[in-house]
């Protein structure tokens, strides 16, 4: 048990290391490497909905025959479609972007902006605590190596998370310590929401494919609509696509080599 909580905690870790990044800070944040790091999360995020979750929650399923992948296909979609509405309902405001989204409220703008990574950091939480959670099920297609290589893999891709939320919070006038906690508490979200999956999947241990392939779907949701749009802003992909490609292959490297 001990090492399923260290490993619920690692992407939280992450976070803060990234966060972290503000107090030493002097300048505004470098636009080519905000695209650098936002690519490099979303390639981080993709790989790891492919290895650590969909290929398992398609491996468990065997038993369907030719309909192994209704599982992952169906848990997928809900996962697309459960930050689809939380996308609506929670409100949040991405970086370089006036218009808040999600309901109204009269929430500032570091709190929105901040609420907006702890929106990306949900599925995160969610795909950490269900692959934990398959690890304590004893099931075949998940090794504690593979559970650690997730939980390091999204650390990574935590990292410059935690960095674009606290600096650009910096840049636009808050203060050091404001964007460093606003940092922190937009990834504190991540291991709450792994533990209270864990919970969950340790009650209905028969639907663990079904929440491997919703945590992917969630994941891959923020990758498109929000992580990807954010990086290719003003026209210039590339830095953007550098980033994605270096995350996706560590991520893969990490995966199968651990997995």
């Amino acid at each position: 048990m001990n090492q399923v909580m260290l490993g619920i905690m690692i992407p939280f870790l992450g976070t803060a290391a990234g966060a972290s990044c503000v107090l030493f800070m002097k300048n505004s944040m470098n636009a080519l490497l905000e695209k650098v790091l936002l690519g490099f999360a979303s390639g981080v995020m993709v790989a790891a909905s492919i290895w650590s979750l969909l290929i398992p929650a398609i491996d468990m399923s065997e038993g369907y025959g030719k309909f192994a992948f209704v599982p992952a296909a169906v848990g997928f979609m809900i996962g697309i479609l459960f930050l689809y509405g939380l996308d609506k309902v929670i409100p949040h405001l991405h970086l370089g972007v006036e218009k808040p989204e999600g309901m109204k409220s009269g929430l500032g703008r570091s709190a929105m902006l901040a609420l907006a990574v702890t929106l990306h950091n949900i599925p995160e939480g969610m795909a950490v605590g269900v692959v934990f959670a398959g690890l304590l099920s004893d099931s075949q297609e998940i090794t504690i190596a593979g559970a650690f290589a997730l939980a390091i893999g999204i650390a990574i891709q935590n990292f410059p998370e935690g960095a674009i939320i606290s600096m650009p919070m910096k840049s636009s006038g808050a203060g050091k310590k404001k964007a460093f906690t606003y940092g922190i508490l937009s990834g504190i979200v991540e291991p709450i929401g792994a533990f209270l999956t864990i919970l969950v999947t340790g009650a209905i241990e028969k639907a663990l494919p079904f929440l491997l392939a919703f945590a992917a779907g969630a994941m891959m949701f923020v990758v498109v609509e929000e992580l990807i749009p954010e990086a290719s802003r003003e026209g210039d992909s590339d830095g953007a696509t550098l980033g994605f490609a270096a995350g996706f292959l560590i991520m893969m490297i990490l995966d199968v080599a651990l997995g």
